[in-house]
C-alpha cells in the first residue's frame, strides 16, 4: 500500500498560507506538479500513492472525473496565491500512470493551469507515460495541447527484470513510443531502475546500450529501493528474492556514468543525465534548488516560501473536498531556518554545479579537507569555494551530507 503521510499541523479550510510564505512570491521559479494516481496494475516495488480501478470501485476522483477535480484544486490554488502568483515556469504530470487518462484530459488540465496562472515563455511541460500508452495520435494530441516533454517509464530492456518489477509494458514498444514522441516534436526522457533482484551487470549493460541506441534527450537511472509495505518488501522478508549488495549498485552506477558519459550525456544530478543543459528537467532542478511549487491531486505535496503541505491521499475525499471549494490539504509544516539550511545542503550537493561552501557552517567546514582526502569531493572545486561530488562521492552522497552538516 502507499506509504503513510507525514504528521503535521492542520491546514485551514480555505488553504490560506502564512503571510511569510507569500512574501517574495514571483521572485522564485514557480512550478505545478499534477499527480494522477491511477495505474492498471500496482508494481510490486512501488509505494507511491496509486490505485487501480478495482481498488477505487468507481468512487471519488476516477479516471473519468479526475480532470474536473484537478481543475477545482487549481481554482483553490489561484485563490490562495492571489495576484502575486507568477506565470508557471514548469509543469510536471506524474503518477501513477498519467496516460491512463485520455490525452485530451491531460490537455484540459494544462489549459486550466494556463487559465488560472498563465505559462511563462518557453515553459517546460512534461508528462510521464507508460510506453504502451503512447501512440502517434496520443503524442500529437499532447504536443498540440502544449506538452514539451514525455518521460517514458522504460525501467529495463530485459524481460525477466521487467517481470520481477511487475512492469507490464512490452519492451519492444519503447522504440515506437520514442518515435511517436519525437515525430510530434517533443523531447524524450527515458527512466531506468537498476538493482532489481536477479539483474546481472550484463543485464544492466544491455538496458543502458538500448537506451543509448534510442538516443533520448534525457536519461534518469534510479537505484531500486525496497519500501516497507510493498509486495517486494514482503518477498525479500520471506526470502523469496534476494536484493543485491551495495557493491552491485556501485558497479551499476559507475557503468551508467561510463556508458552514458561516453555517449555524450552529462550528469547534472546524481541520478540524471542530459545531452545538454537545455535538455535537463528544469522542473526537478527547481525542486533541488528550493523553488516554489503547488502539487495538484491526491497525496500531492507542495512547497511555497518555506511552507510545505500535502493533500489527503485517497481520491474519494480529495474529490469531495475540492468540489466543495475546501482545501484538500491533510497537513503542513512551516520549515525553520535550520531545516531550510539543511535542505539546501542536502539538495544542493546533488547537483553538478555543486554546493557553495558558504552554505556550510562551523564543524562542517572542517570536514571538507577529509572529504577531499577520501575522494568524495573535488579538491580543485573546493579551492574555488564549491563542494562538488566526485563519482565516488555521488555513490556516498548521504555520507557527504552528514559530514558537511556535522550530524
Amino acid at each position: 500500500m502507499p506509504s503513510a503521510l507525514p504528521v503535521g499541523d492542520p491546514v485551514p479550510a480555505d488553504g490560506r498560507l502564512p503571510q511569510s510564505a507569500v512574501v517574495g512570491l514571483g521572485q522564485r521559479p514557480f512550478g505545478i506538479y499534477v499527480h494522477v494516481p491511477f495505474c492498471r496494475v500496482r508494481c510490486g516495488y512501488c509505494d507511491f500513492n496509486t490505485y487501480t480501478v478495482s481498488e477505487l470501485g468507481g468512487h471519488g476522483a476516477t479516471v473519468d472525473t479526475y480532470a474536473d477535480a484537478a481543475l477545482a484544486e487549481l481554482r483553490i490554488a489561484r485563490e490562495v496565491l492571489g495576484e502575486g502568483a507568477p506565470p508557471v515556469a514548469t509543469v510536471f504530470v506524474g503518477g501513477g500512470t498519467p496516460t491512463m487518462l485520455p490525452p485530451q484530459d491531460l490537455v484540459t488540465v494544462l489549459d486550466g493551469i494556463r487559465e488560472q496562472f498563465g505559462l511563462a515563455t518557453g515553459a517546460e511541460v512534461t508528462t510521464e507515460a507508460n510506453p504502451d500508452t503512447i501512440t502517434p495520435e496520443v503524442a500529437q494530441t499532447l504536443a498540440a495541447g502544449g506538452f514539451t516533454r514525455v518521460s517514458l517509464g522504460m525501467q529495463s530492456a530485459v524481460p525477466h527484470v521487467l517481470a520481477t518489477l511487475d512492469r507490464t509494458h512490452d519492451p519492444t514498444n519503447v522504440r515506437s513510443a520514442v518515435a511517436a514522441v519525437r515525430a510530434a516534436g517533443m523531447q524524450v526522457s527515458l527512466d531506468l531502475i537498476y538493482g532489481t533482484p536477479g539483474e546481472s551487470l550484463a543485464d544492466w549493460r544491455s538496458s543502458l546500450e538500448a537506451v543509448i541506441d534510442l538516443a533520448p534527450d534525457h536519461v534518469s537511472a534510479y537505484a531500486l529501493v525496497v519500501e516497507e509495505g510493498t509486495r517486494l518488501a514482503a518477498q525479500v522478508r520471506r526470502g523469496q528474492v534476494t536484493m543485491p549488495d551495495d557493491d552491485d549498485g556501485a558497479d551499476k552506477y559507475e557503468l551508467a556514468e561510463q556508458l552514458l558519459g561516453g555517449a555524450g550525456y552529462g550528469w547534472y544530478e546524481i541520478s540524471n543525465w542530459a545531452l545538454s543543459e537545455e535538455n535537463r528537467c528544469l522542473h526537478n532542478v527547481n525542486y533541488w534548488r528550493g523553488a516554489d511549487w503547488w502539487g495538484i491531486g491526491p497525496g500531492a505535496h507542495s512547497h511555497v516560501g518555506g511552507v510545505r503541505w500535502w493533500n489527503v491521499k485517497h481520491p474519494a475525499p480529495y474529490a469531495d473536498r475540492v468540489a466543495a471549494g475546501v482545501s484538500p490539504g491533510a497537513g503542513r509544516e512551516v520549515l525553520t531556518p535550520e531545516q531550510r539550511h539543511d535542505e539546501a545542503v542536502l539538495l544542493g550537493i546533488r547537483l553538478v554545479e555543486g554546493l557553495d561552501l558558504i552554505e556550510v557552517d562551523g564543524a562542517g567546514r572542517t570536514a571538507v579537507a577529509g572529504l577531499i582526502a577520501d575522494g568524495l569531493i573535488d579538491g580543485r572545486a573546493a579551492l574555488a569555494g564549491r563542494a562538488l561530488l566526485t563519482v565516488r562521492g555521488r555513490l556516498l552522497a548521504d555520507t557527504v551530507v552528514h559530514r558537511l552538516l556535522a550530524t
